[in-house]
């Protein structure tokens, strides 16, 4: 019986001892930790995120490119919806009755419990008039944000649009995005995206019964600040990237205008454009279909993925190769009798210059001049095989930054075109020789480059024998941090004394009366430059200029590329001479305004396929015989002796 007696006082006891932990958990629960009542309380204590302003984006002046306003999403809680008067809700925030039962239909698909999109970025004005008649829609919330503003309405391509995420954007980003969110889609606004997000809040809001709000719950004890994005101060001179695109209006093609010091982009013209501002706001979906099926691929980056041979304009390049190798001296003198013939091809020159030096080749542009040097470096007695020979100016055509990306930042830069030895032999076989590839000492051929590159060239010729990487963005947030990589020197591995020569038969191009770019000449400012026509297997040939501006201590390389435009001397050699002018005296001369306004009014467009007629077979008579059509077989003929035949490659 005793120890009947003590099991029972133990069992009480492990009873009472349990139900003492109980009483202080719960005493904890109630009293002590609120936590435990927040989580209690999610039927009326909700989330709100509060969206960060992204980073205004300013020109290298100050003045500001891309900036935000505020904008407004209703949100939705599918579970706490009630009966309401919801024809009142659409008038108010101007949906149809399909529109709205779509809508919901996509909420509670997506979560009945957790706030979701019903209708994304009301203006202030819509806002105004929801938000005295919130109350009446039980399960519906409102969240601000801000959209980006683009003041000027101009460069779509280099600033990009802030679009919403998808389930990829937020695998991608370790669970930082949530359905809802925005993020950079293209250009610089993807580019620097994280920069430019800033970080969002959190305030824990209080609800009553009829859905409305009733503060921050513990007076914001819990609730986290949105951060606003950083500042980016771009490269862009505004001005000229305005002037850009008016000189291109109607017009496909590109401008890119780089700072040889420093490498900053001052223009980044890519023709035809779009308004930024069209990619913003409710109709965004729209706009961007209507954008993408415009003619001549508006959304196209044409100064980082536009392909061009860069025709005459790689002449210099070719120079600088020549002189570095020692295979030929600013003196050297060629015959020019109207071209040149590369065993059975014959390259044709524009004029007949006799005999030719390298200051009067670059300024007349002379084909057979340009083709005797690639020569020369091609048959150098030190080189035991044409693929070593080739191989040794593959290598140096590359320091100048063709035939791979300069990693400018900005996103889906191609990296052009440059055949390697290996590729050559792939196609030709083992049998090729310089001759076969002599299209490459005038830039055409298997080279295709970029209009950034193209640029590029000239800024290393400016600063004789170096760039530094090209890039849009100079400074980030108010420390104007630089990224080290953009104040690195890029040596080409030419020497700075072999440039003389080269910049004195750019500058005769310009300057001289006989030279090709006599267009592009400049009032009081001693411009050095180089045109191009490139032949376009698809249309009219195209217009290249690219040059320096002034000659001593240069403050801007350029490169201009009007498709289908001809001679480089017609369009592209004046475009490049407004540019310069407007951004090295902040205007254009008296005298050249007129010229100015003509030239925005040119419309020089590819010619569009014409569409395919549709045959009515219901018109056809079917009923008559028709006789089968005559087939003629060509007698078997003896293949005449391959003779030289000219083949024709223009400047």
């Amino acid at each position: 019986m005793d120890s009947l007696f003590d099991r029972k006082y133990t069992i009480q006891g492990l009873f009472l001892v349990v139900c003492l932990i109980l009483l202080s958990k719960l005493f904890y629960i109630q009293v002590v930790d609120d936590r435990y009542f927040v989580s209690a309380e999610t039927n009326v204590l909700r989330k709100i995120y509060t969206f960060p302003a992204r980073g205004v984006i300013f020109d290298r002046k100050g003045k500001v490119l891309v900036q935000n306003e505020p904008v407004y999403d209703l949100l939705v809680i599918p579970n706490q919806v009630k009966a309401f008067d919801t024809l009142e809700l659409c008038n108010t925030i101007g949906i149809d009755m399909k529109g709205f039962y779509k809508r919901f239909h996509k909420a509670t698909i997506q979560s009945r419990y957790q706030p979701s999109i019903f209708e994304k970025q009301l203006s202030v004005q819509i806002y105004a008039s929801l938000q005295e008649k919130l109350s009446r829609f039980p399960g519906f919330l409102v969240q601000n944000r801000t959209i980006r503003h683009y003041p000027d309405s101009v460069a779509g391509q280099f600033f990009g649009y802030v679009k919403e995420v998808t389930q990829k954007d937020i695998d991608e980003n370790n669970g930082y995005y949530r359905p809802g969110d925005y993020i950079g889609k293209a250009g610089i606004e993807r580019k620097y995206n994280d920069i430019l997000r800033g970080e969002r809040g959190v305030i824990n809001m209080l609800y009553d019964a009829k859905n409305v709000p009733q503060g921050s719950y513990a007076e914001g004890k819990y609730d986290t600040l949105a951060r606003s994005g950083e500042k980016v101060i771009s490269s862009l001179d505004i001005e000229i990237q305005k002037l850009g695109e008016q000189l291109m209006k109607n017009k496909v093609g590109s401008i890119v205008a780089i700072e040889p010091a420093t490498g900053e982009v001052l223009a980044f013209v890519s023709s035809p454009g779009y308004d930024p501002n069209l990619m913003v706001g409710r109709n965004q979906g729209n706009n961007y279909m209507d954008i993408f099926g415009q003619p001549n691929r508006p959304f196209l980056v044409r100064p980082t993925s536009g392909y061009y041979s860069p025709g005459s304009a790689f002449k210099p390049v070719d120079a600088l190769i020549g002189l570095q190798e020692g295979v030929i001296d600013p003196e050297m003198t060629f015959n020019c009798p109207g071209g040149y013939w590369a065993g059975n091809h014959f390259v044709k020159c524009e004029h007949v210059d006799g005999t030719i030096s390298l200051r009067r080749g670059l300024a007349r542009s002379c084909n057979a001049y340009a083709c005797n040097v690639f020569a020369r470096i091609m048959t150098q007695k030190k080189f035991r095989s044409k693929k070593e020979a080739y191989d040794n100016w593959e290598q140096r055509v590359r320091k100048f930054g063709l035939g791979a990306p300069l990693d400018i930042d900005m996103p889906f830069e191609r990296k052009g075109t440059l055949f390697t030895s290996d590729e050559y032999t792939k196609r030709f076989g083992k049998y090729w020789g310089y001759t076969t590839v002599i299209s490459l000492a005038i830039g055409q051929g298997e080279m295709n480059t970029t209009p950034l590159q193209m640029a590029n060239l000239m800024a290393i010729i400016a600063n004789k024998g170096y760039y530094l990487r090209p890039h849009l963005i100079k400074a980030v947030g108010d420390k104007k941090i630089i990224k080290k990589e953009y104040v690195q020197k890029n040596y080409v591995g030419v020497d700075a004394k072999h440039f003389e020569p080269v910049i004195d038969g750019m500058e005769e191009a310009v300057n001289s009366p006989w030279g090709t770019a006599v267009l592009s000449r400049l009032p009081n400012i001693v411009m050095c430059g180089k045109t191009g026509t490139v032949q376009n297997p698809h249309g009219k040939n195209h217009s290249v200029f690219i040059g320096f501006a002034p000659r001593d201590n240069p403050k801007i390389a350029i490169a201009v590329i009007v498709e289908n435009a001809g001679y480089g001397s017609t369009y592209a050699a004046p475009i490049a001479s407004y540019i310069a002018e407007k951004y090295l005296t902040d205007s254009i001369s008296n005298g050249r305004k007129g010229q100015v306004e003509w030239m925005k009014e040119q419309v020089v467009l590819p010619e569009m396929p014409k569409p395919k007629v549709k045959i009515d077979s219901k018109a056809l008579d079917t009923t008559k015989k028709l006789a089968p059509p005559a087939i003629s077989v060509a007698p078997k003929i003896k293949q005449p002796a391959i003779t030289r035949k000219p083949l024709e490659i223009t400047k």
